[in-house]
Protein backbone atom coordinates (compact mmCIF):
# COMPACT_ATOMS: atom_id res chain seq x y z
CA UNK A 1 0.00 0.00 0.00
CA UNK A 2 3.27 2.56 0.50
CA UNK A 3 3.90 1.59 -3.15
CA UNK A 4 7.61 1.77 -2.73
CA UNK A 5 9.32 0.91 -6.05
CA UNK A 6 11.53 -2.26 -5.78
CA UNK A 7 9.65 -3.68 -2.53
CA UNK A 8 7.17 -6.12 -3.48
CA UNK A 9 5.81 -9.19 -0.85
CA UNK A 10 8.42 -11.62 -2.64
CA UNK A 11 11.28 -8.87 -0.84
CA UNK A 12 9.45 -8.29 1.84
CA UNK A 13 8.44 -11.97 2.78
CA UNK A 14 12.45 -12.57 2.32
CA UNK A 15 13.86 -9.76 4.58
CA UNK A 16 10.91 -10.81 7.28
CA UNK A 17 12.39 -14.53 7.12
CA UNK A 18 15.63 -13.41 7.31
CA UNK A 19 15.18 -11.19 10.41
CA UNK A 20 15.74 -7.56 8.18
CA UNK A 21 12.17 -6.44 8.57
CA UNK A 22 9.88 -7.10 11.56
CA UNK A 23 7.26 -4.62 11.70
CA UNK A 24 6.37 -1.91 9.18
CA UNK A 25 8.48 0.96 11.33
CA UNK A 26 11.92 -1.29 10.08
CA UNK A 27 11.46 -0.68 5.69
CA UNK A 28 12.48 2.56 6.31
CA UNK A 29 15.23 2.11 9.17
CA UNK A 30 16.97 -0.85 6.72
CA UNK A 31 19.28 1.71 4.97
CA UNK A 32 20.24 2.56 8.87
CA UNK A 33 20.69 -0.82 9.54
CA UNK A 34 22.07 -1.75 6.36
CA UNK A 35 25.38 -4.02 7.23
CA UNK A 36 25.28 -3.70 10.18
CA UNK A 37 24.63 -7.32 11.85
CA UNK A 38 24.24 -9.98 8.74
CA UNK A 39 26.39 -8.10 6.08
CA UNK A 40 25.36 -5.47 3.62
CA UNK A 41 22.02 -6.08 1.56
CA UNK A 42 23.99 -5.57 -1.82
CA UNK A 43 26.45 -8.91 -0.80
CA UNK A 44 23.21 -10.90 -1.13
CA UNK A 45 21.89 -13.06 -3.47
CA UNK A 46 20.03 -11.45 -6.15
CA UNK A 47 20.96 -7.73 -4.71
CA UNK A 48 23.74 -5.43 -6.08
CA UNK A 49 24.71 -2.06 -5.29
CA UNK A 50 22.69 0.02 -8.30
CA UNK A 51 19.69 -2.51 -6.80
CA UNK A 52 20.35 -1.62 -3.51
CA UNK A 53 20.86 2.21 -3.59
CA UNK A 54 17.28 2.57 -5.78
CA UNK A 55 15.39 0.59 -3.11
CA UNK A 56 16.83 2.45 -0.54
CA UNK A 57 15.77 5.81 -2.44
CA UNK A 58 12.22 4.76 -3.35
CA UNK A 59 11.73 4.21 0.47
CA UNK A 60 13.17 7.35 1.07
CA UNK A 61 10.73 8.50 -1.57
CA UNK A 62 7.66 7.14 0.21
CA UNK A 63 8.84 8.50 3.79
CA UNK A 64 5.88 11.69 2.74
CA UNK A 65 2.45 9.52 2.12
CA UNK A 66 -0.94 11.10 1.73
CA UNK A 67 -3.12 10.28 4.94
CA UNK A 68 -5.54 8.17 2.79
CA UNK A 69 -3.04 6.05 1.46
CA UNK A 70 -1.77 5.46 4.46
CA UNK A 71 -4.50 4.80 6.63
CA UNK A 72 -5.45 1.89 3.94
CA UNK A 73 -1.56 1.18 4.03
CA UNK A 74 -2.50 0.03 7.81
CA UNK A 75 -4.14 -2.90 6.48
CA UNK A 76 -7.46 -2.51 8.95
CA UNK A 77 -10.10 -4.68 8.33
CA UNK A 78 -13.10 -3.45 5.46
CA UNK A 79 -11.34 -0.23 5.06
CA UNK A 80 -9.92 -0.43 1.39
CA UNK A 81 -8.39 2.35 -0.56
CA UNK A 82 -11.82 3.76 -1.28
CA UNK A 83 -13.02 4.36 2.75
CA UNK A 84 -9.56 5.09 3.66
CA UNK A 85 -10.13 8.33 1.31
CA UNK A 86 -13.53 9.31 2.52
CA UNK A 87 -11.95 9.32 6.01
CA UNK A 88 -8.80 11.33 4.93
CA UNK A 89 -11.21 13.62 3.64
CA UNK A 90 -13.20 13.32 7.06
CA UNK A 91 -10.65 13.55 9.42
CA UNK A 92 -7.54 16.38 8.74
CA UNK A 93 -4.77 15.64 9.63
CA UNK A 94 -3.76 12.02 11.17
CA UNK A 95 -4.19 13.40 14.43
CA UNK A 96 -7.99 14.27 14.57
CA UNK A 97 -8.75 11.26 13.09
CA UNK A 98 -6.43 9.09 15.57
CA UNK A 99 -8.15 11.47 18.53
CA UNK A 100 -11.92 10.89 16.78
CA UNK A 101 -11.28 6.98 16.99
CA UNK A 102 -9.99 7.09 20.65
CA UNK A 103 -13.22 8.62 21.82
CA UNK A 104 -15.37 7.14 20.34
CA UNK A 105 -13.96 3.36 21.58
CA UNK A 106 -17.05 3.40 23.77
CA UNK A 107 -19.30 3.30 20.89
CA UNK A 108 -21.78 6.01 21.78
CA UNK A 109 -21.62 9.63 21.71
CA UNK A 110 -20.63 12.28 19.51
CA UNK A 111 -17.37 11.10 18.35
CA UNK A 112 -19.31 7.75 17.34
CA UNK A 113 -22.31 9.33 15.29
CA UNK A 114 -19.96 11.45 13.42
CA UNK A 115 -17.96 8.52 12.07
CA UNK A 116 -21.20 6.50 11.14
CA UNK A 117 -22.42 9.81 9.92
CA UNK A 118 -19.54 9.23 6.91
CA UNK A 119 -21.46 8.59 3.87
CA UNK A 120 -20.05 4.64 2.85
CA UNK A 121 -18.79 4.41 6.30
CA UNK A 122 -21.00 1.83 8.53
CA UNK A 123 -21.19 0.06 11.66
CA UNK A 124 -19.09 -2.78 10.11
CA UNK A 125 -15.99 -0.21 9.19
CA UNK A 126 -16.35 2.15 12.37
CA UNK A 127 -16.19 -0.84 14.60
CA UNK A 128 -13.25 -2.59 12.62
CA UNK A 129 -11.39 0.73 12.96
CA UNK A 130 -11.65 1.22 16.45
CA UNK A 131 -11.19 -2.42 17.28
CA UNK A 132 -7.61 -1.60 15.83
CA UNK A 133 -6.99 1.37 17.51
CA UNK A 134 -7.68 -0.55 20.71
CA UNK A 135 -5.09 -3.22 20.14
CA UNK A 136 -2.07 -1.99 21.77
CA UNK A 137 0.61 -3.87 19.56
CA UNK A 138 -1.50 -1.79 16.97
CA UNK A 139 -0.68 1.52 18.39
CA UNK A 140 2.49 0.17 19.27
CA UNK A 141 3.84 -0.23 15.47
CA UNK A 142 1.56 2.62 14.62
CA UNK A 143 3.56 4.89 16.46
CA UNK A 144 6.83 3.18 15.40
CA UNK A 145 5.63 3.91 12.00
CA UNK A 146 4.72 7.79 12.40
CA UNK A 147 8.08 8.23 13.48
CA UNK A 148 9.51 7.22 10.34
CA UNK A 149 6.83 8.75 8.23
CA UNK A 150 5.03 11.95 7.41
CA UNK A 151 1.60 11.58 6.76
CA UNK A 152 0.31 14.67 4.62
CA UNK A 153 -3.18 16.07 5.20
CA UNK A 154 -5.54 15.63 2.03
CA UNK A 155 -6.71 19.04 0.25
CA UNK A 156 -10.53 18.90 1.02
CA UNK A 157 -12.77 18.99 -1.86
CA UNK A 158 -12.89 21.89 -4.03
CA UNK A 159 -16.06 23.93 -3.79
CA UNK A 160 -15.25 26.61 -6.49
CA UNK A 161 -19.21 27.03 -7.24
CA UNK A 162 -18.81 25.06 -10.50
CA UNK A 163 -21.45 22.97 -11.23
CA UNK A 164 -19.48 19.78 -10.56
CA UNK A 165 -17.80 20.70 -7.61
CA UNK A 166 -17.97 17.81 -5.29
CA UNK A 167 -19.57 15.43 -7.51
CA UNK A 168 -18.76 12.28 -9.19
CA UNK A 169 -18.63 11.64 -12.68
CA UNK A 170 -19.14 8.23 -14.31
CA UNK A 171 -18.28 7.90 -18.00
CA UNK A 172 -19.80 4.91 -19.63
CA UNK A 173 -19.24 3.68 -23.27
CA UNK A 174 -22.45 4.50 -24.82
Amino acid sequence: AMDIEGLGEKQIRAFFDEGLIKAPADIFTLEARDGADDGALAEREGWGETSVANLFQAITERRRIPLGRFIYALGIRHVGQSNAGLLARSYLPFEIFETALVVAQEREGEAWEELLNIDGIGPAVAGALLDFFAEPHNLEALRALLGQVTVEAVAPAATDGSAVAGKTLVFTGT
